[in-house]
Order: C-alpha cells, then sequence, then structure tokens
C-alpha cells in the first residue's frame, strides 16, 4: 500500500511538470454513485483577451495621466468582478525578449492583495515592488528608478491597505530581528499622525491604524521624491507621476489621493 501511494503521488507530479492534464476539466457527477467523470470546459476563443504586450513605441505614447486611468478603470472592473480570460501562454512569449510596462507599483507584502488582478493586469503590463509597509529605501528607490528612467514606466504607485499588520507593529513599537530595521522606516507616519488625532492612538483602535496607513503612503510619496533626484526630475518635467492609494480589504476599490 506504502509503495501504491508513492508511486500515485509520483505520476500525479509528473504529469503536471510534463502537461499530461492540458485542458480544464470539472468533475460532473453522473449518477447517485460515487462515481465522477471529467467534462471539457470550453472557452469561446472570442473570450479570451490577447492583449499583447507594449511595444516601447506604445509605452512612449502614453501619458501618466492615461496610465493613472488605465489603473483605475482595471481596478473598477476587478471590484465588479468582471474580469477577462487572457492567453497568458502567448503573453509569455511575447514579453520574453523585452518589457514596456505602463507604471511601478510599491505595495505591501500582504498575500491578500494580488496586485496585478487589482489593476486588472497582466504579464508585461507592470511593474511591482513588494515590501512590508510598503516602505522604500535604497534597494526600492533603485528599481523605481529602474522602472521609469531605463524601462520607460510612466506611473509610480505608493499602494497601502487597511488593516496593515506592518503598521499595527510599528505604532506598538515590536521589535524583533531584521523586523525592528523595517518598522522603524513606517515610524514617522505613527509620530505624524498622533499630533492631530483624538481619540485611542493604538492597533487596536482601526481609525487611528488607518490615518497611520495614510500617512505612511504619504510620507512614501515625499521620500521617494527627496531620496531619487532621478525620479523628481521626472515628475517635474511630466515625464512620470507619484501617486499614493489605499486598497480596501472588504470591497477590493483602491482610493487615489
Amino acid at each position: 500500500m506504502k509503495n501504491f501511494v508513492l508511486n500515485s503521488i509520483l505520476f500525479f507530479s509528473l504529469a503536471g511538470v510534463f502537461g499530461i492534464f492540458t485542458s480544464c476539466q470539472k468533475p460532473v457527477k453522473v449518477n447517485n454513485n460515487s462515481k465522477v467523470q471529467n467534462t471539457d470546459i470550453k472557452i469561446p476563443e472570442e473570450e479570451i483577451l490577447s492583449n499583447p504586450v507594449l511595444t516601447a513605441e506604445e509605452q512612449a505614447q502614453l501619458t501618466p495621466d492615461t496610465v493613472l486611468e488605465i489603473l483605475k478603470q482595471g481596478n473598477k472592473e476587478f471590484t465588479e468582478d468582471n474580469l477577462t480570460v487572457r492567453n497568458n501562454s502567448e503573453r509569455v512569449r511575447e514579453a520574453a525578449l523585452g518589457q514596456y510596462p505602463k507604471a511601478v507599483i510599491v505595495s505591501c507584502l500582504d498575500s491578500r492583495i494580488p496586485v496585478e488582478d487589482v489593476f486588472h493586469r497582466g504579464i508585461g503590463d507592470i511593474f511591482v515592488a513588494r515590501v512590508a509597509g510598503n516602505v522604500v529605501n535604497p534597494d526600492i528607490l533603485g528599481s523605481l528608478e529602474f522602472a521609469c528612467k531605463v524601462s520607460g514606466s510612466k506611473l509610480v504607485v505608493v499602494l497601502g491597505h487597511e488593516h496593515c499588520g506592518a503598521i499595527k507593529s510599528a505604532i506598538d513599537d515590536v521589535k524583533l530581528g531584521n523586523i525592528t530595521t523595517l518598522l522603524s522606516r513606517i515610524r514617522p507616519a505613527v509620530t505624524l499622525a498622533s499630533k492631530d488625532f483624538e481619540g485611542d492612538k493604538t492597533s487596536n483602535n482601526p481609525e487611528f491604524v488607518q490615518k497611520v496607513c495614510d500617512d505612511n503612503v504619504k510620507l512614501t510619496m515625499e521620500e521617494i521624491r527627496v531620496k531619487s533626484p532621478i525620479l523628481k526630475e521626472m515628475e517635474e518635467k511630466g515625464e512620470i507621476k507619484i501617486v499614493g492609494g489605499v486598497y480596501h480589504m472588504e470591497t477590493g476599490r483602491v482610493d487615489f489621493f
């Protein structure tokens, strides 16, 4: 029995690796007993979005405001569950030799925020830099400069979110290994939010947590401008925009500042 189980596991693992099962299948009951059969689910070709990746020329024609509207519309489609079926295999091949994304998103590490899906974007559409608390450091700043100055992205989005664990930990002044250094980058937002906030200034107060979240996004935007002369100059010339937003957990909506 043990060998049978191990062999079964090996078979199904290899099947996944070598693509033995290639069609989208769904088990369907055929009678009152426990037997099931597989039925192929066919998706009409007209419903599959080819949506080719951008070329350098197409990217150059975009403006920061246009890209912002694209992201807003994509988020609207996400919240309304109006998503398209994408031919990812085709997009992988198209993007293999180059990339010209529209925007770069600085997002929190939180697993509940699938950034590409949130803005209804696909392979090759956006850069995503993820770090707990959506803060910046030299590595993130260098990544943003690469995205915009080298690769031509038109928009930098600092994306915070509700109920952020990093924000709560910074409010509580948690000390733990390298997390301590990370949270120190959020502490200025805690200090700023505390100045004009009336009420309980702890992580148990959702309103205070949200105030710190908002201030943290705004401070991160300013830190990008202060610590990256390259991005600041590009913004002043109108080549890019640096904006902030907050993702709402219950609805999936992003409110831009």
